[in-house]
């Protein structure tokens, strides 16, 4: 029920607020909370009950054409000019762009982990002498051409989701969010938040428990401890796809419903978007970081093995910013979901 008061409420926040009103207002919900009673007792689960109960008594469109109330001042933005409302159509292709565009970032990063793991694996495949008899540095260089080919369509994906995710710009000059749209996508929300958590932990899992394999191979030998790290970071890899693609599309509902930072009219409907605010999403911090990280980390190892013949130790620099990015999105994450 609190969920059909919350649409309620949403409905007439932009009506005016008239004794009539009032009254309308309280028949409607005595009605609603009849029918939501009566499919509770046909055996309807909760959330069919509501979502029965909300399509059958209409949205504020209809109330408002019905009443002929004049309702265009409350859907005008900040500077007096009128904000366009979202349909369904223009919400749901938006979180789907959204659920799209996480995926292939998130593979994207994760083509640019197991590109260094595989730097690291087949440069210690050639020093124990199991890749085809080359000489350590052949095996580094192979790894090296593998790194890039994986990095090159990551690149790719990533340039491909900026272009995906062009089209929804006119988001950012504000927006109206009719009431019925709203508390369907706070139920959706409601519904991804389970699932976001449950990625998140799988995440700061996968994190945790990344360095076992290092620590365990380590036990043998030096060089099995190497593919301990491969094992590290593929876990890593996994981590970060679970943090992109869940935090991407939490991140699409959130903007949309504003929590936590966005500006709200009288009624809660009217929304705006800061463009700075969405220069510092989560997807683009990540997609940042991994382009300055990965990169230094791989000159780096090619340094201090070609030039300082480390390639025993320099493996570690791969798993320790691993886990820093691990680590600074998964902070990010439960900060800002706290926000």
């Amino acid at each position: 029920m609190d969920t059909i008061i919350t649409y309620l409420n949403n409905m007439f926040a932009p009506l005016p607020k008239t004794a009539e009103m009032k009254r309308i207002k309280e028949d409607l919900l005595a009605n609603m909370e009849d029918k939501y009673e009566e499919l509770k007792q046909s055996g309807k689960s909760e959330n069919e009950a509501i979502g029965i109960v909300i399509s059958e008594f209409g949205n504020i469109d209809e109330l408002v054409k019905e009443l002929d109330i004049d309702v265009a001042s409350e859907e005008a933005g900040e500077d007096g000019f009128e904000l366009s409302s979202l349909s369904d159509e223009q919400v749901d292709d938006y979180l789907d762009d959204s659920t799209k565009t996480g995926k292939l970032i998130g593979f994207g990063v994760v083509l640019c982990i197991v590109g260094s793991a595989s730097l690291v694996l087949l440069s210690q495949l050639a020093e124990n002498g199991l890749l085809f008899g080359l000489s350590q540095d052949s095996g580094a260089v192979i790894g090296v051409v593998t790194l890039f080919l994986l990095v090159a369509p990551a690149v790719g994906l990533f340039i491909y989701s900026g272009m995906v995710m062009e089209k929804h710009k006119y988001l950012g000059s504000g927006f109206y969010l009719p009431a019925d749209i709203r508390v369907s996508l706070e139920h959706k929300y409601e519904l991804d938040q389970r699932s976001f958590t449950t990625n998140l932990i799988a995440g700061v899992a996968l994190c945790i428990l990344s360095p076992a394999p290092l620590i365990l191979l380590s036990i043998i030998n030096d060089s099995a401890a190497v593919y301990g790290v491969v094992f590290l970071l593929l876990m890593v890899a996994l981590a970060v796809y679970l943090f992109v693609t869940s935090g991407t599309k939490h991140d699409a509902y959130r903007k949309l419903l504003k929590k936590g930072n966005g500006k709200k009219g009288s009624g809660a409907s009217v929304d705006t978007w800061d463009d700075e605010e969405d220069e510092k999403s989560e997807p683009k911090i990540i997609r940042a970081i991994s382009a300055v990280l990965w990169p230094f980390v791989t000159i780096l190892f090619l340094i201090t093995g070609f030039f300082f013949h480390m390639w025993h130790i320099n493996w570690i620099l791969f798993a320790i910013a691993g886990l820093f990015l691990a680590m600074i999105n998964g902070v990010y994450s439960a900060v800002k979901e706290k926000a």
